[in-house]
């Protein structure tokens, strides 16, 4: 299956060469939104090179860092890249090699409290928002855990993949059922931090008065303002829509079970908010009107004295630069304003004269329209209306691996799609991704919907 480069690339490539100078971005996002659906059908690679691919991903993600960058914490919802690092490789070494190992040792007994994040059926935890004062064990010593780690797990998956995963006996075929699925599990969580590492590491550095880079903007590339489209409007009919993963392939627990939900007429945008639409917001004062905010909103707006995104900054004569990866950059009208809590999201909404998706309508949406939606992945996760709840008939797994998702049901809210920092190949139609009302740092975004 290609890439989505080469996928973009080839269909580019079958344009006269003016249609491809004038191609427009909603062109580009319906060939990066059929890809990103392709991305999750694609042949299974070997699962020793897949896990070894995944692995290195995090490294190469904490590469342009320093020791110190890797060590401290922004604030107690974001965790240091260290232990980034470390508790991803926990996951493997406690879930996996505790479990599968003939004369399983840890690697370091104590590792298995310090990097332990929210299991209560695995033992004692080190406080969250105390990560950051872990000055040891060094980055170097994590790096060696994870090289450790990563050859001990190898040796079972190169050995189940030389044996043709052909058990003998039922207890055999169980165990090997239970290995590969808890394997999946690890790498999936694993891209979940990969995302998560790139988020915390923004708001480290956006909150040092030098404001540095992530990375270095390449010589060769420009951060263009892309291409304007007029916001449109798709009518979806009322009935009866079915929602929640279906197939044999990976989904987290809280996707499931499929079930039906009776949704009103209503239209969906199809495009997300982009930042100009939003300037026009915080320069007709949304900020400062409290109609447009829900209460607990507005005290919170009020106790953190908010009044524009996380990453904008002013730059006098009207203008505003935003934090970027590459450091400060012009704002760009046309692309999505991201980086929004619940709360400003819905704010923003009601201003509009209209009102977020719930995730049902949003589900339903972004399998109705594909190509015609724009931004339905790998720009910005979506704030929807949903309260994040079990689905009808929701169980979760017994044992600690049932800690996963279950027990946060509560006080957060859905958001559906992926974002630009979400591994390509992590995104599916039926992703519920959840966080609390106030979550800004996470790469999140409006979509909006009204009645028809």
């Amino acid at each position: 299956m290609p890439s989505v480069l080469t996928t973009l690339d080839q269909s580019m490539r079958q344009l006269a060469p003016e249609s491809a100078a004038a191609a427009t971005a909603a062109t580009i996002d319906a060939v990066i939104d059929a890809a990103v659906q392709q991305l999750n059908h694609r042949p299974r690679e070997k699962l020793g090179d897949r896990y070894r691919r995944l692995r290195r991903q995090s490294q190469l993600i904490a590469e342009p860092l320093s020791a110190e960058d890797c060590c401290v914490q922004a604030m107690p919802d974001a965790s240091p890249i260290k232990w980034h690092l470390a508790h991803t490789t926990w996951f493997f070494e406690t879930f996996l090699l505790e479990r599968f190992q003939s004369g399983f040792a840890p690697f370091h007994p104590q590792f298995r409290m310090l990097f332990n994040s929210y299991y209560e059926g695995v033992g004692a935890k080190f406080p969250r928002p105390q990560r950051g004062l872990l000055t040891r064990p060094a980055l170097e010593e994590v790096m060696a855990y994870r090289a450790q780690v990563d050859e001990r797990m190898l040796l079972l998956i190169d050995a189940l993949e030389a044996d043709g995963a052909d058990p003998d006996t039922g207890s055999q075929q169980a165990q090997l059922k239970d290995f590969l699925a808890l394997l999946e599990l690890g790498m999936q969580h694993e891209q979940q931090h990969q995302e998560l590492m790139l988020t915390d590491i923004k708001v480290l550095l956006s909150i040092n008065p030098l404001q540095p880079a992530y990375q270095p903007l390449p010589a060769s590339m420009q951060l263009n303002d892309p291409v304007e489209l007029e916001l449109q409007w798709h009518r979806i009919d009322a009935g009866v829509v079915e929602i929640g993963h279906t197939g044999s392939g990976f989904c987290f627990d809280n996707e499931t079970p499929r079930h039906r939900q009776f949704v009103e007429a209503y239209q969906c945008a199809s495009r997300l908010v982009n930042n100009a639409e939003y300037l026009a917001f915080v320069e007709a004062g949304g900020y400062e009107d409290a109609s447009l905010w829900l209460s607990e909103g507005w005290e919170w707006k009020k106790q953190q004295d908010l009044n524009h995104p996380l990453y904008w900054r002013p730059a006098g004569n009207g203008r505003w630069r935003e934090f970027t990866e590459y450091g400060l950059q012009p704002l760009q009208p046309h692309r999505a304003v991201v980086h929004l809590s619940y709360y400003e999201a819905d704010a923003y909404a009601r201003w509009a004269g209209a009102r977020l998706l719930t995730e049902a309508e949003w589900e339903h949406a972004a399998a109705r329209l594909q190509g015609q939606g724009r931004e339905f992945f790998g720009v910005a996760w979506q704030w929807t209306s949903s309260s994040y709840a079990p689905y009808p008939g929701f169980a979760a797994a017994p044992g600690a691996v049932g800690e996963y998702n279950g027990k946060f049901m509560v006080n957060q809210y859905v958001l559906r799609g992926s974002s630009s920092a979400t591994p390509l190949n992590h995104a599916r139609l039926t992703y519920r991704n959840f966080f609390p009302a106030t979550a800004r740092w996470q790469v999140s975004g409006i979509r909006l919907a009204r009645q028809a």
